[in-house]
Order: C-alpha cells, then structure tokens, then sequence
C-alpha cells in the first residue's frame, strides 16, 4: 500500500483544519471582532464629524439668524461673527480633558463604553432641542466627551486582540469623516436639523450592539489590566455571565502608580510628537485657512459656501483612504509625516496671503493629500505601538491617543485670533 504523499498528507492537513469545530469557530470570531471595531471606529467619531458638519446650521439659525450668504461680487472673504472654529474647540477640548484623566481612573471597559454610549446620546437630543448658543456647546461638549472616552477605552482595549483590529478601527474612523458628512448633507435636503439630530441617535444603539453583541471577547486577557473586559468563555458578552469581581481576577489585575504611569509616557513621546505636529498644520488649515481659499472665478457653478463644503468632503476621503491602508502600506519613519503637512500649510497660508494658485482644483488635490498625510499618520502610529511586545501595551495605546488631541486643541486656539487677522489683511487690501 502506497503511503501519502507530502501533496496528500498536507490537503488532509487543511481538510481537518476546516472540519476542526474550534479553528473554524476562531477565524468566525476573528471576522467578527475586525468588522466590530470598524463599526466601533465609525460610530465613536461619527458625533464629532457631525457636530462640525453642522456648525453652521447650530451656530445661526437658532435666534431667527441665517448663514451669511456670499455672491459672485465679493472680494471671497469669509469672516463670520461666531467662526466654527469655535464649534472646533468645544469638540476637542473635552476630548481632551477625558483622555488626559481616563488612563488615570481605574474603570472596567464596560462602564467606560456605557458612559461613552450615554453621552453620545445626550449629545445628539441636547443639541436638537437647544434654543441658545450655550446649550448647543453642551450639547457638543457631550459629543467630544463621547468621542474622547470612546477613543481611550476602545484602543487600549484593542491589545487584546489580532493586531489587525487596529487597522479596522482606524478605517471606520476615517469611514466616520465621510459618511458623517455625506449623511448630515443629504438628511438636511429632506428634514429640518432637529429631525437629522435625532434621527442619529441610531449611532449609540449601535454601538451598544458592535460591543456587546458583535465582537467576541477574549476568554482571559493577555495582561490583566483592571480597566479591562474580562468573560469566563470566548463568546459575545451577552450569552455569558462575567465574574469581574473574582479573587483571582482583582489578584492577576495589573495597576499603576502615578510615578509609574509618568514614566511609561515618555517612551511614546517619539509617536505622540509626529502625530500631534501633523493633526496641528492638518486642522489649522482646516479651521483657520478654508474658509478663506476662496475662487471667484467659480462662483457661478460653486458657491462660496458649496466650496468650502467641498473642501470637507474631498479632506476627508483622503484621510478615510490613508486610515485604511495600513496593511498596503506602512510608513516607518512617522518624522516624515509632519514636514510634508508644515509644507502644506504654508503653501495654503502663503496663497490666503498673497493668492498665486490658479485654479481650485490644485487647492482640492492639495487638500486631498493632506487628508492622506493625517491619516497616514493616525493609523501608522498606533500599528506600530500594537507591534510592539511589552506588558505595558494597552495603557500605551490609550495615552498615545493624546497626540493628536493635543494637536487639534492647539490647532483651533491659534486658528481663531488668525483666521481673524487674515480676514483684516484681506478686508485691508481690497
């Protein structure tokens, strides 16, 4: 009888593998947690692209005001009374703050996402029933607090899983930007911006479903940490018990001091430098500059108001590309990232200026690869903290995350005194 050839004996190898209850059963859960996280990704930034979306629509018309309008005989200065650089800072300011203190807190994940969860809502019927301008920030400050918590507690908690997690997280974030944006402009062609507020609320019970449903949690952690999810089996949360408060679970849980969590800091200031430099220039020319890249010689066929929207959907495809091309293409030197975006900005700074580009769609390719360098660096930062191999991961992984707040929040306070010197220039010269 003839034995098996190395051919043979390996197809029965894979034949076994597809038929092994417990390999198929991990390469399910392993689908199911890439595409939970996407969702995760797309529902956490989801409430802060839609509250810049709507600046203009939050900002005016509540006290009977309308967006100021501009024509094709205008010198295209855009300088509003209330700047949505504004609606910027109460965005990410909270984000902020919430990501400077989680790390900080001992919280099991599950409560961070219900807290997460219940300030997305608050956030979307807050701002939809507001009648002043305070209540709308509040509405919006919930947002950013959402957003914040969400980012922290969903990143560190992706060390427990592939690697690969990270790369999905980040494309549903940059999903976040676009079909935020595209959803907000096509609900306000059919409802007024109460109805569209609310109607997102379908945002927070999905997120509630992506975790607790979706995703199949790891049965122990690979670390212990206590602001961790812990569930006795490998299987969605909902169809186990989860004993949190066992002996050898408080025992194995991994904690820090105050002195011990400084010091893990430092180590990623070589990723938190690069990205914060990069989401400053990235966001500065978002707020400060786009309002002013204005070209009359379109104006006919794209508005003032539709150019700058334009501008926000074409950043934002760029970024979503980027975000989601970690596995295409990696960038190791992160230094790189931050010069090219300076380069960016003080190209567009210098035609705000002194306007020497010709046409809009230069602008619009220029904007298109700063979407791509942000992106880029968001999501090339945190797969190579994931590579790393040290116990510390998880609580690294949720402080890197304050780079690029830090970069937005810097952004926006120097954009605004800016934005309003340029509108002078421009006032002055014409």
């Amino acid at each position: 009888m003839e034995e098996n050839s190395p051919q043979n004996e390996e197809m029965i190898a894979e034949l076994d593998d597809l038929n092994n209850p417990i390999i198929h059963d991990e390469n399910k859960g392993r689908i199911r947690n890439l595409i939970g996280f996407w969702l995760l990704g797309l529902c956490n930034n989801y409430p802060y692209v839609i509250m810049l979306s709507a600046a203009f629509d939050l900002l005016y018309p509540k006290n009977g005001e309308s967006v100021p309008q501009q024509n094709c005989s205008t010198n295209g200065t855009r300088c509003n009374e209330i700047s949505t650089g504004a609606i910027l800072l109460a965005d990410i300011l909270p984000s902020l703050f919430i990501k400077l203190i989680a790390p900080f807190i001992i919280l099991r994940t599950q409560y961070r996402v219900m807290i997460a969860i219940a300030l997305c809502a608050a956030s979307f019927i807050i701002a939809s029933f507001s009648t002043s301008h305070w209540v709308t920030f509040l509405g919006v400050i919930c947002a950013a607090l959402s957003s914040g918590l969400g980012e922290v507690t969903y990143l560190s908690y992706s060390s427990n899983f592939d690697k690969n997690v990270v790369s999905t997280w980040s494309s549903g974030t940059g999903g976040a930007g676009v079909i935020g944006a595209l959803s907000y402009a096509s609900l306000k062609e059919f409802f007024e911006l109460k109805t569209t507020l609310q109607i997102m609320l379908v945002t927070p019970v999905l997120t509630a479903i992506t975790f607790w449903i979706i995703i199949v949690h790891p049965s122990s952690l690979k670390y212990n940490c206590r602001s961790c999810l812990c569930s006795s089996e490998r299987k969605p949360i909902l169809s186990g018990d989860i004993d949190l408060s066992s002996k050898e679970y408080i025992t194995k849980a991994k904690t820090y001091t105050f002195r011990e969590k400084i010091s893990l800091i430092k180590p990623l200031l070589k990723y938190m430098i690069p990205l914060g430099l990069v989401y400053f220039a990235e966001y500065f020319i978002n707020q400060g500059l786009m309002e002013l890249l204005y070209f009359q010689n379109v104006c006919d066929w794209l508005s003032h108001d539709r150019q700058y929207r334009w501008y926000q959907v074409d950043y934002q495809i760029g970024v979503l590309i980027s975000r989601s091309s970690v596995n295409i293409f990696q960038c190791h030197k992160l230094w790189i990232l931050p010069i090219l975006q300076m380069i960016n900005l003080l190209i567009l700074l210098l035609n705000v200026c002194l306007p020497f580009i010709p046409s809009i769609w230069i602008v619009l390719a220029i904007i298109f690869y700063e979407g791509l360098l942000g992106g880029c660096a968001y999501v090339n930062t945190f797969y190579k903290i994931s590579l790393e191999d040290h116990k510390d991961k998880e609580f690294s992984m949720g402080v890197a995350s304050l780079g690029d707040s830090i970069g937005i929040a810097l952004a926006g306070i120097t954009a605004l005194p800016v934005h309003d010197a340029l509108c002078k220039l421009q006032s002055f010269s014409s």
